[in-house]
C-alpha cells in the first residue's frame, strides 16, 4: 500500500552549481530531479512536492533592483517574487513530471498549486532579520539604501553588504484543505515552493508580507497537516553526517527523535546547511510525524525502501 508522502527538494536540484544558473540549465536539472521522482509515483506513493527558491528570488530581486535604479520599473515586493519563482518552478515540475508519466504509460494527473504560509505578526524574526537576500553592495552603498528604503542591512560572509529580511516559522498552510482533496483524487501536487508566500492576517484578510520562509519548516508543517505517512527531504547528500568533511564524520543511518536532538544540541548541524532540515524533522516527529528520511534525490527509491538516506523517527 502506497505512503502519502511530503517530499522537499532542495536547490541542487534546481541548480547544481554557479556555472549552470540560466533558465535552461534549470528546466535541464528539474527534468533529471523528475526522473528520480517518477519511481515513487510508480509505486502508487500519494506525493506532496515541495521546493526551495531561494537563488531564484534572488535573481528576480536584482533585475528588479536593476530596473529600479535605470527607472524603468517599480521594484518587485519579495512576497511577489516568492510566487513569481512558485509559478516558474512549478510549471517545470509539472511538465517535466507529466512528460515522464506520459512516456511510462502512467495515468496520473499533476498539479501545482500556488501555496500562502501564514505567520505571525509578533514572530520575533520581524525584530531581527537575517536572511541575506537580493544584491551585493558596498558598505556605503548599503547604508544609503537603509537610509533611503529602511532596509535593514548587514555584512554577508566577507562577500559584500546585503539586504537582509525577516524568516518567520509558518504556523499554517492556508491551502491544505484544497491539498487534502487533490490528493484524494489521485492527482500529484507541487506546493509550498520556497516556504509557501508569506502573509500575515489582518481584519480576517490575508495580506502578503515581505519575508521568506524556510522550505524544510514550511514542509514539516504541510506534513503534518495533512497526516502525512513521511518527510522526506532530497538534499546534496546521501546521508547526514556527524562531524561533516572532518578525519572522524560518521554517517548517521537510523536514529531516533531523542538521539537527533542530542546531536543538534552538540551542534553538529551548519546553520546554513543541514541545521535547518534536521530543525523541520525533530518539529515533523514532535507534532505526530511518524518517520522523516534525509538523502539526495538520485538515492530516494533506495532510501524509501531502506536501503540508504538517514532514517529518523519517535
Amino acid at each position: 500500500m502506497g505512503k502519502r508522502i511530503v517530499l522537499a527538494v532542495g536547490g541542487n536540484a534546481l541548480i547544481t552549481d554557479k556555472n549552470h544558473q540560466s533558465e535552461a540549465d534549470q528546466y535541464e536539472q528539474v527534468k533529471i530531479t523528475c526522473g528520480h521522482i517518477a519511481p515513487l509515483i510508480e509505486a502508487g506513493h500519494e506525493l506532496v512536492i515541495s521546493h526551495g527558491n531561494g537563488p531564484q528570488v534572488g535573481f528576480i530581486l536584482e533585475s528588479s533592483e536593476l530596473a529600479f535604479q535605470n527607472k524603468i520599473l517599480d521594484r518587485i515586493p519579495i512576497d511577489s517574487a516568492d510566487a513569481q519563482t512558485q509559478g516558474s518552478i512549478g510549471f517545470y515540475l509539472v511538465q517535466n513530471l507529466r512528460n515522464i508519466l506520459t512516456e511510462k504509460n502512467l495515468s496520473y494527473e499533476v498539479a501545482g498549486i500556488i501555496t500562502q504560509s501564514l505567520v505571525d505578526i509578533n514572530d520575533p524574526a520581524f525584530n531581527n532579520p537575517t536572511k541575506p537576500i537580493g544584491s551585493f553592495y558596498t558598505q556605503e552603498e548599503a547604508q544609503a539604501l537603509h537610509e533611503k528604503n529602511n532596509w535593514t542591512v548587514a555584512e554577508d560572509a566577507g562577500r559584500g553588504w546585503r539586504r537582509v529580511i525577516p524568516s518567520p516559522e509558518p504556523i499554517n498552510i492556508i491551502e491544505k484543505e484544497i491539498i487534502k482533496k487533490l490528493l484524494k483524487e489521485k492527482i500529484i501536487i507541487i506546493a509550498s515552493g520556497g516556504g509557501g508566500i508569506p502573509v500575515i492576517k489582518k481584519d480576517n484578510k490575508l495580506i502578503g508580507i515581505e519575508a521568506v520562509i524556510d522550505k524544510d519548516k514550511a514542509s514539516a508543517l504541510l506534513a503534518n497537516e495533512i497526516s502525512a505517512d513521511e518527510l522526506i527531504i532530497a538534499t546534496a547528500v546521501e546521508k547526514v553526517y556527524l562531524n561533516y568533511k572532518k578525519s572522524n564524520q560518521q554517517e548517521l543511518n537510523k536514529v531516533n527523535l531523542k538521539e537527533i536532538k542530542k546531536y543538534l544540541e552538540a551542534g553538529h548541524f551548519a546553520k546554513g546547511s543541514m541545521l535547518p532540515k534536521i530543525q523541520a524533522v525533530i518539529k515533523f516527529l514532535e507534532n505526530g510525524g511518524k518517520k522523516a528520511i534525509i538523502t539526495s534525490p538520485e538515492k530516494l527509491s533506495e532510501a524509501l525502501a531502506g536501503k540508504t538516506g538517514t532514517h529518523i523517527t519517535n
